[in-house]
């Protein structure tokens, strides 16, 4: 089989197993965030944190929630990691540095999983089950919870409640992200995938000195890993490990786990809004640019342009023999377009082009389909701009689902938009003007250029992934990388809260002759425009001094 037809099967295998389950799972999703039943150990947990389930939370409440939680989140997991050195469990690993500590926190807690360190050298058992497992599974269900509170906010009329925070965030961990992580740990331990809690082993002699490797609680930190778009791998190889990742099978099993949540939540919209239709409207949208990624990454990876990558068939530098071109291209590109950072391949390795795809993929803001609930209320905040320029263009009050798309709204959504860039330009223009922060960089013109560019993309992104040339354990980098990854996280739900309130608020205006179809595939082509030229006209002259003027050289 050719190595192109084997990535185009893998690419309709992957499609057609999350066309199957985008329907039950969404439906799923839409009755745990609307029952007004509680689980009895969710009464337990609730008893045990002194929250009052059934209390409606206007957005200043509800975003507090976010904030208090993660807070505390980002404290333990830093004392955690500073205590290392004295816990039970620890495999002899020292307590990681303060600015590490700090990085890894923030990381974790901001559902980044950047890494700047060797997981198999800097962690011990506690410290990645405890906590980042831990992390893994909460930071999680907080997207999921600010993204249904965004859709109540749209569901529901003269009223700025949008729901309990602490009801959404256990129902989330319970009912929805535990129960899938036990069955897919299950699936990864039958396929090969590491799972137990073994110290370190010398396993051979390699170039004069011995290898040392072991074991952990890999499966189950896999699973949720790729399940919550989180990405920070239990070794420093991340899902190009064999621990993590074995065969081709596990590989587009772990893509799948990366795009199902996002991909259903847009089902769970349209069954609490009312309208299935609009759903699908959404989806549409994230699945014309998914798959246009997707060609595209594979066209430029498997462009034979050159003698070397005519005899190889392709662009295989910095990829996984047993995964393929095809299957690490689909994995570049369902990775960087969703917040999740988990990589099987070396993205710095990739055609200049090829490169410059992942980094536009995090650019537009992690939409298509996003991250686990940032997917969706990011690509409803731009569905109010698309909308709103609609509203322009025929001269009439912009609507989206009955409600007004008036000056408030679009002020909201313009902050939301503007945040991630801001930081990530700011930040790159910082690094590339001081002497100290370039001496990290491995490569010099354009592609060293993209290293930078890449790690202050993929913070504030919330991505994780790197072009790992760029040596980021500095104190430069571990500090402004935590405060992007902090900002970008936490700014944008302030504004995504605030619209939902605003929403929440209005009374729904019944649907004219001249209001905008927002079911219809023409605005599903209005939204993909709108995503594209906002992204073009923000980062277009970033992109020309990196990967595009490498990939045009």
């Amino acid at each position: 089989m050719s190595p192109v037809l084997s990535g185009v099967l893998q690419l309709l295998a992957l499609v057609a197993a999350l066309a199957l389950a985008h329907i039950p799972l969404g439906t799923y999703l839409a009755r745990v965030y609307s029952s007004p039943r509680h689980l009895r150990v969710e009464k337990w947990i609730y008893k045990g944190i002194g929250a009052d389930p059934d209390t409606q939370m206007r957005w200043p409440a509800y975003l507090r929630g976010v904030l208090a939680f993660s807070l505390a989140g980002v404290l333990f997991l830093y004392l955690l990691q500073r205590l290392q050195g004295v816990l039970p469990g620890s495999l002899g690993f020292a307590s990681i540095d303060p600015d590490q500590a700090f990085n890894t926190a923030a990381s974790f807690v901001s559902n980044t999983n950047w890494q700047s360190y060797y997981g198999e050298q800097a962690m011990g058992h506690v410290v990645q089950t405890a906590g980042l497992a831990v992390q893994n599974f909460v930071s999680a269900a907080v997207g999921i919870a600010v993204a249904v509170a965004l859709v109540r906010g749209f569901a529901r009329s003269r009223t700025g409640e949008l729901g309990n925070f602490w009801s959404d965030l256990v129902r989330g961990v319970v009912r929805v992200l535990v129960p899938l992580a036990v069955v897919g740990a299950v699936i990864l331990v039958a396929c090969g995938v590491v799972q137990n809690f073994s110290g370190i082993h010398e396993v051979g002699q390699f170039m004069g000195g011995s290898q040392q490797w072991n074991g952990g609680a890999v499966a189950s930190q896999e699973v949720i890993k790729e399940l919550g778009t989180n990405g920070g791998g239990y070794f420093n190889a991340n899902s190009a490990h064999p621990f993590e990742n074995p065969t081709p099978f596990t590989n587009l099993f772990e893509i799948f786990l990366i795009l199902l949540v996002p991909v259903s939540l847009t089902r769970t919209f349209g069954v609490m809004t009312g309208s299935v239709r609009q759903g699908y409207a959404i989806l549409g949208a994230m699945a014309v640019i998914w798959v246009s990624f997707v060609a595209l990454m594979m066209w430029t990876e498997f462009a034979h342009h050159g003698p070397a990558l005519q005899a190889a068939r392709g662009a295989t530098e910095g990829k996984e023999l047993r995964f393929g071109i095809g299957g690490s291209s689909i994995f570049a590109v369902s990775t960087t377009l969703t917040s999740t950072g988990a990589v099987d391949s070396f993205h710095s390795s990739y055609t200049g082009l090829g490169g410059g795809i992942t980094l536009l993929g995090m650019m537009l803001g992690e939409i298509a389909p996003g991250g686990v609930g940032s997917g969706l209320y990011g690509m409803l905040v731009m569905a109010v701009v698309a909308v709103f320029v609609a509203g322009l263009m025929v001269g009439r009050t912009p609507e989206y689902l009955g409600r007004k798309i008036g000056t408030r709204e679009i002020k909201y959504a313009a902050c939301y938009i503007l945040i991630t860039p801001a930081l990530v330009l700011v930040l790159t223009a910082a690094a590339m003007a001081l002497p100290t922060p370039g001496d990290s960089m491995t490569n010099s013109g354009a592609h060293g250029f993209s290293e930078i560019l890449y790690a202050y993309t993929s913070a504030a992104n919330n991505n994780g992934s790197a072009f790992a040339g760029l040596n980021a354990d500095t104190q430069w980098f571990n500090t402004t990388l935590g405060l992007a990854m902090l900002l970008g996280r936490f700014l944008p739900m302030v504004f995504v809260l605030a619209l939902a309130g605003s929403l929440a608020g209005q009374q729904p205006v019944p649907a004219t002759a001249g209001t905008l179809r927002t079911e219809k595939p023409l605005f599903s082509g209005l939204l993909v425009g709108a995503v594209l030229i906002i992204t073009g006209l923000t980062y277009f002259p970033a992109l020309a001094l990196g990967p595009l003027a490498e990939g045009l050289a």
